[in-house]
């Protein structure tokens, strides 16, 4: 596999007809860091000191300090014109978001030199009031065209619909727009309104024509199918820069999609995500502000990438009062556990019956038959041997705790058709399970997919009862409804919702059946 330095990228793209372009644009994104401040593994959790000696790490704000500086500094020393754009989600996902909750993210973007920021759906995760602390610390906008927070007294006239940014004499205008199932995937409060994508990016586009902005830039937290889709039906988008669904682009890595998508003469890019890689985007415009031609790349930042060591003397001063709890060996795993969001999202996968098993376990003498985890509550894999608490807080990084009801077998079932409804898409909703186990037809309608459900009485699998009240486990961020469950919110009985913390069960769980061997039973079957 090769990867081709970011310098022979930009001298690559400045040969391939520069002199015909009145207007160079370079594009640096990065999208979904999910607060992986410190370098990252294979399985996209934190990096061990060990690894990163061997040359194993990836990542890590450190590494991208150094790939930014050095390709934004080589093009502006050709008199390039350079932005550096994220399309949201530095928010959640290790335990430095869960200790200092964004203030970290905010000062090592300050210090990397972001030019502007879409609002990604984990901005939300605080409610309205995390959001606010972090634009309390950032220079540059933070942008997203449709929500209206004007019913906000936290973010009121501080997330703008676009912003327009001066680059080499010219004026860039950047769009943007979040995802409207953030009120399920996360808790933006009902004082910010959703409105249509589609709809509040054309009227971003008419509103910067209307000042003579001929260069427009979506940068999106939507995901790539909706991208896609925008780029089609928003006229007067120059290029998308996206987020959301953790897309690999590449021209060089195998399985990853090219880089760029096109839609006509609308390029689509999308850089993965734990900061793991950096996109690299040129635009060359003619001089109408027409795209007359899209090209680059995502570059690995892998161990060729030395960090900045100002930034990474920073990291570990922050790492030093959590090291202690993530140092902390609580279970061994017998061989690796994946939890990647490509199994878990989709299908059975081992990290989806482990945290199933750990939660239905802890309450099962509580009457409780049945447990639902989403799959995209799960963030990350643990390897085969030790496992720290720090593994455990890589995968369940949420600070959810269990939370046990009663449902009818019809409130389970639709539960189960919910979480099976954007599989297509990815979605994290998707349904692990312990107690039950079902069939489903992912080329069904949504809301049809179910083929079959059982649950387990007295050693045996028995058809699920529609009419039947059966004792549930699952988090409380499903039974308040997040992820569309909201079947949970309104219609399950007896809610306890203060459990003890997820992933104090996983590690005790672990701990109880050391060394854990994860596997796969068939427990759910796609026809």
């Amino acid at each position: 596999m090769i990867h081709r330095p970011a310098s022979a990228l930009a001298a690559l793209c400045l040969t391939a007809g520069l002199a015909q372009a009145d207007y160079t644009l370079h594009i640096l994104h990065v999208n979904d860091l999910h607060s992986r401040i410190e370098p990252i593994n294979r399985f996209d959790s934190t990096c061990n000191a060990a690894d990163e000696a061997e040359g194993k790490c990836f990542g890590g704000v450190a590494r991208l300090a150094t790939k930014v500086a050095e390709v934004r500094d080589a093009l502006r020393a050709q008199g390039q014109n350079v932005v550096l754009l994220d399309a949201g989600d530095q928010f959640q996902g290790s335990l430095m978001y869960t200790t200092y909750k964004g203030a970290v993210e905010a000062e090592f973007m300050q210090a990397i030199g972001f030019d502007a920021m879409a609002v990604g759906n984990h901005e939300f995760d605080d409610g309205p009031e995390g959001l606010a602390a972090f634009l309390d610390k950032v220079g540059f906008p933070v942008i997203s065209g449709n929500i209206d927070v004007s019913r906000s007294n936290l973010l009121a006239g501080r997330v703008a619909d676009h912003a327009i940014l001066e680059v080499g004499g010219a004026r860039i205008g950047i769009v943007s727009a979040l995802a409207t199932d953030t009120v399920e995937t996360s808790s933006p409060g009902d004082d910010v309104i959703f409105t249509d994508e589609a709809e509040a990016l054309r009227a971003d586009v008419a509103a910067l024509e209307a000042r003579g902005v001929d260069k427009i830039i979506a940068l999106t937290h939507v995901g790539l199918s909706r991208d896609l889709d925008l780029a089609a039906s928003v006229p007067g988008l120059d290029a998308i820069v996206g987020g959301h669904s953790h897309t690999l682009m590449s021209n060089t890595e195998d399985g990853a999609l090219p880089y760029p998508q096109m839609v006509g003469a609308v390029p689509v890019v999308q850089a993965f995500a734990y900061s793991k890689y950096l996109g690299h985007l040129v635009l060359e415009f003619d001089d109408a502000g027409h795209v007359t031609s899209a090209s680059g790349d995502t570059i690995l930042l892998d161990a060729s990438v030395t960090p900045d060591p100002a930034i990474a003397a920073r990291v570990a001063e922050l790492a030093g009062p959590i090291e202690e709890v993530k140092a902390r060996v609580v279970a061994e795993a017998a061989a690796d556990i994946d939890g990647a969001r490509e199994s878990c999202r989709i299908r059975e996968c081992t990290m989806g019956n482990l945290v199933a098993d750990a939660m239905l376990d802890r309450v099962r003498d509580q009457g409780i038959s049945i447990a639902i985890q989403n799959g995209g509550g799960l963030r990350a894999s643990i390897a085969a041997g030790q496992v720290t608490m720090g593994d455990v807080l890589g995968v369940l990084p949420f600070q959810n705790t269990l939370s046990t009801f009663q449902a009818t077998g019809a409130t389970v079932l639709a539960a189960l058709e919910n979480g099976l409804s954007q599989i297509d898409e990815g979605a994290g909703r998707f349904p692990q399970v312990a107690g039950m186990r079902y069939v489903f037809d992912a080329a069904a309608d949504a809301g049809a997919r179910v083929l079959g459900a059982e649950v387990m009485e007295g050693g045996a699998w028995v058809p699920l009862d529609p009419a039947r009240t059966y004792g549930v486990v699952t988090n409380n961020y499903m039974r308040g409804g997040g992820d569309g469950y909201a079947m949970f919110k309104t219609d399950g009985m007896n809610a306890y919702d203060f459990g003890p913390d997820l992933a104090d069960v996983l590690a005790a769980y672990m701990a109880a059946n050391a060394p854990y061997q994860p596997f796969t039973d068939g427990r759910i079957t796609m026809k």
